[in-house]
């Protein structure tokens, strides 16, 4: 393991012993896997999801002997932006939220002694829409226990906006708009910059959702960099900016991604930095809570998500 503090490493330094990460397999088993809950959950309120039952995301969970659990639906898009999937299927509609936090209040009731479940959103960070999104927050942020910021959008060169991970089509139009793959990556790692450093008042969602989205396509559409380094400065603004980290693993389970977002060795960089590592399935269907858990780095002690506190 790197033995590395915010204050005495450096991109370069981690960068260069990223690679050192290779093979895990042979540790699992030997370490007892440290997870407790699922925390990056959807429900039938997603218009791209199931229709599974909060309530049975909840009975799965304790199916497979979890402690906590975090719904966290796609917050409504803002009101003057238009989504850009070719389905306009991105996030749940504005007059389902109460019902949905409603929804989950009711289940925390029910289940308060059998597990611990939390509520709360997948906020989109969207440039130049963040303004809406702080008074989103603003007004649902005191109703709601936990939530996520992540990067699904990207504003074009030519003014459009786009959603990175809805089709290997759609994301061969992007590529097409931008000019490269390269560029693509670039600019969805700028974006995800903007949503560390971004001022979204007190609400503001403390982890950062799936960081390499982007390579969700990889296997069709290779960029000729490799980004791990930019990947690595992002993680030390996260860790400066004393947020924690998604460790999704729904990648391994797209047809040409087969990774977690991020990717194993950039998890224990993540970890040697001291940021907390909070694991989510990112489950739209209630068979695949904790899906994908059991390729996670089982020596890795996994953390609950942060709790916002008064100053």
């Amino acid at each position: 393991m790197l033995n590395l503090t915010q204050d005495t490493c450096s991109s370069q330094s981690i960068y260069g012993k990223i690679n050192t990460y290779t093979n895990y397999t042979e540790l699992r088993g030997v370490y007892r896997m440290r997870i407790n809950g699922d925390f990056h959950v959807h429900t039938p309120y997603c218009p791209h999801g199931t229709d599974d039952s909060m309530e049975s995301y909840v009975r799965k969970a304790l199916e497979k002997g979890l402690t906590n659990l975090t719904f966290t639906e796609h917050a409504p898009l803002p009101r003057r932006f238009t989504d850009p999937t070719p389905d306009q299927d991105s996030a749940m509609r504005w007059s389902d939220v109460t019902d949905y936090i409603e929804e989950g209040k009711r289940l925390k009731d029910k289940y308060k002694n059998e597990i611990t479940i939390r509520v709360g959103f997948e906020v989109d960070f969207i440039s130049d829409f963040e303004q809406e999104t702080k008074a989103f927050l603003d007004r649902y942020g005191a109703d709601i226990d936990d939530s996520i910021l992540s990067v699904h959008m990207l504003k074009a060169p030519n003014g459009e906006y786009v959603c990175i991970d809805f089709s290997e089509d759609e994301f061969n139009r992007i590529i097409t708009l931008f000019g490269s793959v390269d560029t693509v990556y670039k600019h969805y790692y700028e974006t995800v910059k903007q949503a560390i450093g971004a001022d979204l008042g007190f609400y503001k969602p403390m982890r950062i959702g799936h960081i390499t989205l982007v390579e969700k396509f990889s296997k069709l559409f290779q960029p000729q960099q490799n980004y791990d380094q930019q990947i690595i400065e992002l993680l030390q603004l996260v860790k400066k900016n004393n947020l924690s980290l998604d460790i999704n693993t729904a990648g391994n389970y797209k047809e040409y991604c087969g990774t977690s977002y991020p990717r194993t060795p950039l998890i224990h960089a993540a970890h040697d930095l001291g940021i907390p590592l909070v694991v989510g399935s990112d489950s739209h269907k209630s068979d695949h809570i904790g899906r994908g858990f059991e390729l996670l780095p089982s020596e890795i002690t996994y953390s609950l998500p942060l709790a916002k506190t008064l100053s």
